[in-house]
């Protein structure tokens, strides 16, 4: 069964969310004759006034003199039950206004006619609900005091014939302005503007100390922190302004900024993202032609983002029409040329450097491919548990029920993972004193034919360990030599039946021969007749 005033207070929770601390009221449309939003009492948030509800109704004198009257009610929305009477227990609507029938039923008496009607334990409620009658000739509404938080609606209807009537509804906290709705944003913001003021102080001090072994990158890594350290503060700042001094010029004015700080960021980090993707300053030194076209795939992306962010502001659903199209479908197309070009450079990336074995570099790469696949899994995630939740926003108590945390859920949590990436981005590309010669350097020489002589890079290491003690142990059996008087240079094989100077292993296998059987071969295949008549002379011995 459907009620009027509930249906009144479904179609009214979206207009709670405009985001202004005044919300119009009319009979031109049935959404337009209730407001409803979330207040805290001056205990809940804190304030210097206390928090009440004021509507006030431009004045309509009829032509011929008559009084015009509007009956208005204030209540909070757990009492909805508590207002209208059911004329019989298998009617399908309940009886709202105390009209004359009414009273001769006895649902109201004569001192309430023109208002709307109470149940009669409405008294026992633990909120006021505040039932009144208004002459449009002289509109004197009486102020509702908000005693508690909760989520309170102001309803109208037309009681003369022929009524037309619009005011302004004042929803005023204890704390300011700001709409009850948003109020946790301010703190909100403050907290994530010094989050990002000390990432950026860390960042900072590494920069300075490395300043001479900088890359690119880390350039652009820095102008990022310092537009998000801007960013936040001015939004901080918007959300404070209103607060103190409502939606006014001033105020209208630092949203656009806001949105075009928001648009700009958005462009900035796929940017960077992108060119991080494609190796730039640790793989590649310059990216050449191709950081032109991400510079203007970037900045189309920030003017469809401004165009985007405009238009919302000034289109509302009931204007949107097939133009709207327009608006969205080039951010759209931008948007994903960033996704598939960063996901295509990531792999590209990860490929070239697994393929030359540069694995400390490969193993940067692959973590920020971690961090990504984490981000993504975590928003759809996120999305996927609250679609339950979300598949029930037509039912008119989900605003009422929500209306603390819808912010956090539409907003704030994706400002957190945004942030968690960015300063999970910063520590992997952090300057340190040898960022070139990390970048521009294999981190193993190659051999003669230009591969790695290693099956992995941590068991390369595990089997020179293993090696290492066997050949010193076989170096000290070997007439006392040193290790520096080995060649460099693989030795000649030699025959089983081989001369003195043989080493084996301790199973017995020969693993390469040294010695002055080696040298006397060197020797006599390099002496000439010459040399072997000085020799005769010198020993005074003939061959």
């Amino acid at each position: 069964m459907k009620k009027p005033l509930l249906g009144l207070l479904t179609l009214a929770c979206p207009a709670a969310l405009v985001g202004a601390n005044q919300l119009a009221i009319d009979n031109s449309k049935d959404h337009n004759r209730q407001q409803c939003t979330g207040m805290y009492s001056k205990k809940g948030w804190g304030g210097d006034t206390d928090p009440f509800i004021q509507t006030i109704l431009d004045k309509a004198p009829s032509p011929d003199d008559q009084d015009v009257f509007v009956s208005l009610v204030v209540f909070e929305f757990r009492d909805e039950e508590l207002i209208g009477v059911w004329p019989s227990p298998d009617a399908l609507e309940k009886e709202y206004i105390c009209t004359q029938p009414n009273i001769d039923k006895k649902f109201c008496n004569s001192t309430q006619l023109g208002q709307f009607i109470l149940s009669p334990n409405a008294s026992d409620s633990r909120n006021q609900i505040l039932s009144t009658k208004v002459n449009l000739k002289d509109p004197q509404v009486p102020k509702y005091d908000v005693k508690k938080t909760g989520y309170y609606c102001v309803s109208s209807a037309p009681f003369s014939d022929g009524a037309q009537y619009k005011g302004t509804i004042d929803f005023r906290n204890a704390y300011g302005q700001l709409p009850a709705a948003q109020i946790a944003k301010l703190p909100f913001y403050a907290g994530v503007t010094i989050a990002y003021a000390v990432l950026g102080i860390f960042w900072g001090f590494l920069y300075v100390q490395n300043r001479h072994d900088i890359l690119p990158v880390q350039n652009y890594i820095t102008a990022i922190i310092v537009f998000l350290i801007v960013e936040y503060l001015m939004t901080w700042g918007f959300y404070d302004y209103q607060n103190n001094h409502g939606s006014n010029a001033v105020a209208k004015v630092m949203m656009i900024i806001v949105s075009i700080l928001n648009a700009g960021r958005n462009s900035f980090s796929f940017f960077l993202l992108l060119i991080v993707c494609m190796g730039y300053g640790v793989v590649k030194p310059t990216l050449g032609k191709t950081m032109v076209y991400v510079r203007f795939l970037a900045i189309a992306h920030f003017v469809f983002g401004v165009i985007y962010a405009v238009g919302s502001l000034s289109i509302t659903p009931d204007n949107a029409g097939p133009l709207v199209l327009f608006v969205i479908l080039p951010l759209a197309g931008t948007l994903t040329a960033f996704y598939v070009w960063t996901l295509n450079s990531l792999n590209h990336t990860m490929k070239d450097l697994l393929e030359r074995k540069q694995s400390v570099k490969a193993m940067m790469y692959k973590k920020l491919w971690w961090c990504i696949l984490a981000s993504i899994v975590v928003i759809f995630g996120f999305f996927f548990l609250n679609s339950f939740t979300f598949a029930e926003r037509s039912a008119p108590d989900f605003v009422p029920n929500h209306w603390k945390t819808r912010w956090f859920i539409l907003d704030g949590w994706l400002n957190l993972v945004y942030m968690v990436d960015i300063a999970y981005v910063a520590y992997l590309w952090r300057p340190t004193a040898n960022n070139r010669r990390f970048a521009m350097s294999d981190e193993i020489a190659q051999d003669e034919e230009g591969g790695f002589d290693m099956g992995s890079f941590g068991g390369s290491l595990d089997e020179e360990d293993a090696r290492s003690p066997t050949r010193e142990e076989l170096m000290n059996g070997a007439g006392g030599r040193n290790k520096g008087d080995l060649s460099p240079v693989p030795p000649k094989p030699v025959s089983e039946g081989g001369g003195r100077g043989q080493r084996s292993s301790l199973d017995g296998e020969t693993i390469f021969a040294v010695g002055e059987d080696g040298e006397r071969s060197s020797e006599d295949e390099f002496e000439s007749p010459r040399n072997s008549a000085e020799k005769q002379k010198l020993t005074g011995k003939s061959d």
